[in-house]
């Protein structure tokens, strides 16, 4: 699909034609655009989440803003006409406020504020003639909080999650007071007890980076005009930790039926969550206060956010096979609510279904999916001829990386598009009836992209125009056993072909990851490059958008077939672009990248230097002190035990340890671990910057004592850049680089 790096622009240009027209404004006065610098990173603007009006002519969305002195991030709800024109920001809300969602009628919009002390939910009246917003007020008052609040589609209800106490007296209609008064009480005992202690009796007793308690995720129904709620759940068997199933694995979810009489939702009752992936779908009616959850899935594995279609006849949601997995292939499956049978949608479909919305007349579904390191819109259609599910989808786009979608009315589609050169920003997919139907071949196919498509927010232009950046230009070649194998390179700003530039290797995560046409405000291949180097990423087996069994080539195989496959990448590198400099290469890598880079460390000298962040250094230790235990089981096929006795060779937690390979270790080493990283635990870091410097190899290590698995806070970020790129340009001799000092990458 991707050969050279101009056809990758033209493409990327077709999808995101007004932000191109941007770039090419300045194109002919390179002098006047300056590299990307941190600073530069901290002053876009952060699309988040986004909502559409039944009547497809309004969109509200929330943007973050960064404010580097104050160490802060604050988010802003906005709205305006998605036809064109002015963004204007809803009067009625305040910075911090999220959830906006609009009523059905589109005479209110709802949204979270904790302008009271706590999450609550809001409403306020809403001129879809104008944009204007008033009057507005606070719909719950429950002590818990309220989340993930969503109208019922005859607008009555409004549906919400909190997270409470199971051992409390459950709220009602007829008794909201005593529930709530419990779970009041609870949480003001705990704060005001000066012993913090915990005592724990069940696994995932801690999850990212928090530790669960003793709450649990309920569903609630409130009514919208009178603010009386009830439980949805008060009997739930419901008894782990409210974050499962966690967002990485999909989230769990809930839907109102088109009728308002029924929901949907996901939940694992599996005993102990931390060595299981498997949730069902669960139906309730909501008019029987007795009713029982139903479950209509029947997978082993994960089965997540469902949806109705719009004329009531189908419930589909993201469905995996196998439990225990969290990267089993995640299928489109549908459920007939009349036969009560479920069918697996695209069979032949080989990558991920991560997202879906119905077509808002029922007769076909959007989906978005990983493919060759992007992530394009598709569409698969029921056809009404033959009374069936065509299994062949159509892609509807492709050069950038979709999400966040919406389908409005039956002519266009709204999704948030971005690429390594550009971040977020929200586009309208036309959909027009000339669409041709080609031959099916048994694959997916490509309808000719003849939609138009324009950009509806325009949050970063300006800025955009005055940074250089390279886009991000493929390259495929041939690992050892004959599989074939993408890798991408991003060139730094001012190129010059003539001339010799150090490398940063980048190694993505998961390890079932990818690198793909998307921006980062962490790992950002723009911002590597911003100083002097030049970027390679390569997409070894694990990597998703190239099929299951390309993802599966991970599996009991950590060290093996993904680190083959990044040195071969290299060398074709090293040997296909001439002005690479082959002898001032430096490892990044962060998660399962770090694990690389920590099995780099004992396997090959080749590079001047390592970057390993929150990586795993010695596989036995860390199934102790994961929160996620299924992770560890999969990938090393069972528990460490279960090999005791046994030859290294044939246990897969020693046979892919990097711990065993220190002896030799000679490559300088910085290495960065945070406190509150669960996923893998603070001392596989110390164990690792132990070794080195017991071995006297040259080594640093940067802790951050209030940060997860990743680095959010802005200051906090600001010294992860400028460590990270004063090491590598340290070690790589690029003294002196402009982006590296005084607070710069």
């Amino acid at each position: 699909m991707h050969k050279v790096a101009f056809s990758a622009f033209l493409v990327l240009c077709s999808v995101l034609p007004p932000l191109c027209a941007a770039q090419h404004a300045a194109a002919g006065s390179e002098g006047t655009k300056h590299p990307m610098t941190f600073a530069d990173m901290m002053r876009m603007k952060r699309l988040g989440e986004t909502a559409v009006s039944s009547d497809g002519k309004w969109l509200a969305y929330s943007v973050s803003t960064v404010d580097l002195e104050k160490n802060s991030i604050t988010s802003q709800l906005w709205l305006q006409a998605i036809a064109g024109g002015p963004a204007q920001r809803i009067a009625v809300t305040q910075p911090g406020d999220s959830g906006v969602q609009f009523a059905p009628d589109d005479k209110r919009i709802l949204f979270l504020s904790m302008r009271s002390g706590s999450a609550e939910i809001w409403l306020a009246d809403f001129d879809a003639g104008t944009g204007a917003t008033g009057n507005a007020k606070q719909l719950t008052s429950i002590s818990t909080g309220a989340d993930n609040a969503r109208w019922s589609p005859d607008g009555k209800w409004i549906a919400f999650t909190s997270n409470v106490y199971p051992d409390c007296p459950a709220i009602t209609m007829a008794d909201f007071a005593t529930g709530n008064k419990c779970n009041a009480d609870r949480d003001a005992a705990i704060a005001a007890d000066p012993v913090k202690a915990r005592v724990f009796t069940h696994l995932l007793f801690r999850h990212w980076d928090h530790f669960t308690g003793d709450k649990v995720s309920h569903i609630f129904l409130v009514d919208a005009s009178t603010g009386s709620m009830r439980d949805l759940r008060p009997n739930d068997p419901h008894n782990v930790p409210p974050d499962y199933p966690s967002q990485d694995q999909g989230g769990g979810g809930f839907a109102f039926a088109p009728d308002s009489k029924q929901i949907a939702f996901t939940e694992n009752l599996d005993p102990v969550p931390a060595i299981s992936t498997h949730a069902d779908i669960f139906t309730l009616e909501l008019n029987d206060p007795a009713a029982k959850p139903v479950k209509v899935s029947t997978s082993a594995g994960g089965n997540f956010s469902p949806a109705y279609s719009p004329d009531g006849k189908w419930l589909a949601w993201r469905s995996q096979a196998r439990d225990g997995y969290e990267s089993d292939k995640f299928r489109l499956a549908v459920y007939d609510r009349e036969k009560k049978t479920v069918t697996d949608l695209l069979p032949k479909f080989d990558n991920w279904v991560d997202e879906f919305v119905w077509a808002p007349n029922s007769t076909g579904i959007y989906f978005a999916a990983p493919d060759e390191g992007q992530e394009p819109v598709y569409e698969v259609d029921f056809d009404s001829r033959e009374q069936g599910w065509d299994a062949t989808p159509y892609q509807l786009s492709d050069g950038a990386n979709f999400s966040d979608l919406h389908a409005a009315k039956d002519t266009f589609l709204i999704a948030t598009g971005e690429t390594v050169q550009a971040p977020g920003e929200v586009f309208n997919f036309m959909l027009t009836d000339n669409r041709s139907r080609l031959t099916h071949t048994g694959a997916p196919i490509a309808r000719p992209l003849n939609m138009d498509r324009f950009q509806v927010t325009h949050l970063n232009d300006t800025l955009l125009s005055q940074l250089a950046m390279s886009p991000m230009e493929p390259f495929w070649f041939t690992a050892r056993d004959g599989t074939r194998v993408e890798g991408f390179l991003v060139k730094p700003p001012g190129f010059d072909p003539g001339k010799k530039y150090p490398v940063k290797f980048l190694i993505h995560g998961g390890p079932e990851g990818a690198w793909d046409e998307s921006w980062s405000y962490r790992w950002n291949p723009e911002l590597f490059a911003a100083n002097g180097y030049v970027v390679v990423m390569i997409n070894p087996r694990g990597s998703t958008g190239y099929g299951q069994a390309f993802v599966e080539g991970v599996d009991d195989d950590w060290g093996g077939k993904p680190y083959s496959d990044l040195m071969t990448g290299l060398d074709y590198a090293e040997q296909h672009f001439p002005f690479i400099d082959k002898t001032r290469e430096c490892a990044l890598g962060a998660s399962y990248g770090g694990y690389m880079a920590d099995w780099i460390l004992g396997h090959t000298s080749r590079f001047k230097c390592i970057v390993t962040h929150d990586g795993m250094f010695d596989p036995e230790s860390a199934y102790g002190t994961t929160d996620e235990l299924w992770f560890m089981e999969w990938e090393f096929r069972g528990e460490p035990w279960d090999y005791y006795g046994k030859p290294d060779s044939e246990n897969p937690y020693r046979k892919w340890a990097p711990m065993l390979y220190a002896k030799n270790f000679k490559t300088p080493t910085l290495v960065i671990h945070s406190q509150l990283d669960y996923r893998l635990d603070l001392s596989q870091g110390l164990a690792l910057f132990t070794t080195l410097q017991r071995l006297g190899v040259p080594s640093k290590m940067l802790y951050f004592p209030n940060e997860d698995h990743w680095v959010l806070k802005p200051q906090d970020s600001q010294l992860w850049w400028k460590t990270v790129n004063e090491w590598v340009d340290e070690w790589t001799e690029k003294q002196g680089s402009a982006n590296s000092s005084g607070g710069g990458n």
